[in-house]
């Protein structure tokens, strides 16, 4: 089954993410828990709780298709202490209000360097930042997304990925989101077949579908290989239609959240309609 979905508001209350997403079409979604761009936040109230969880159970969104996304603040790979620490704390507790709200997840940029460590020692101190919040929460899955590798991020080469699971204690707390649009401006080619495949294999090889956790479906504005992070529409990019089409069929890419975060909003329903008129006949969706 797919499930594709969009990431969508919570003006309002993060108890509104959940009819923001029906209206849509969406089988699954994302959100921020809170704002993405500040360090405070309000509490989240009981009620807020309450009502997000009932409103989930009304349009039927299991844990498993809601990818919520973290602070942009964070960076879990600060060279510098005193930043280090503040990042921690808020991904703390940004894991800890998605356990208030029973969720399964927390995607994650993991980190950047900000050329004041080397790239090994920064990302062991992100796999160290992860077991950290592991160890103070109880269920949520840590999902760390690729990035395209602007500036100094790491997390654009599946070697990056591997390096910081294989840092984790607890391995089944730990996911991986691959963002298309990140994997073509770090240098993955999905415009065809042969491509498509070699990249995913590689995947495989390097990562591991076992902890492929869900999908951010976004087209580029940039070429491959620019290491920047511009997203376009569905099939009005670098990418092109095909790459979509090949990932809405492959039985690889089932069951798990499929995220547009593509520019215009407004377009979403028009987008999740596109993708499932892509799957071809016989596939299973």
């Amino acid at each position: 089954m797919k499930y594709f979905g969009a990431h969508v508001s919570i003006k309002g209350g993060v108890e509104n993410a959940p009819i923001h997403a029906n209206r849509i079409g969406a089988k699954a979604f994302a959100l921020f828990t809170r704002n993405q761009r500040q360090w405070r936040s309000k509490h989240l109230t009981a009620n807020n709780i309450e009502r997000f969880k009932e409103n989930c159970k009304i349009y039927g969104f299991s844990p498993e298709v809601i990818l919520p996304h973290d602070s942009y603040l964070i960076n879990l790979g600060h060279p510098e202490r005193t930043a280090l620490m503040r990042s921690r704390q808020a991904f703390l507790t940004e894991m800890k209000r998605c356990e208030l709200l029973g969720l399964k997840f927390l995607n994650f940029h993991p980190g950047a360097h900000l050329n004041g460590m080397s790239v090994d020692h920064c990302l062991a101190r992100i796999a160290e930042s992860i077991n950290e919040a592991l160890l103070q929460t109880s269920s949520v899955i840590a999902v760390i997304e690729n990035t395209a590798g602007q500036g100094t991020q790491l997390g654009y080469r599946f070697e990056h990925l591997a390096a910081m699971i294989d840092k984790i204690e607890d391995k089944t707390r730990v996911g991986v989101c691959l963002d298309t649009n990140h994997l073509f401006a770090a240098g993955y080619d999905l415009r065809d077949q042969e491509s498509f495949h070699a990249t995913f294999q590689a995947f495989e090889q390097i990562v591991g579908y076992n902890y492929l956790s869900g999908i951010h479906l976004n087209d580029s504005k940039k070429m491959l290989g620019s290491r920047v992070d511009r997203h376009a529409n569905i099939g009005k990019g670098e990418l092109g239609l095909e790459a979509f089409r090949l990932l809405m069929n492959d039985r690889h890419f089932n069951d798990m959240p499929l995220i547009l975060e593509t520019p215009h909003s407004d377009l979403y329903r028009q987008e999740i309609q596109l993708l499932y008129s892509l799957i071809e006949k016989g596939t299973a969706i």
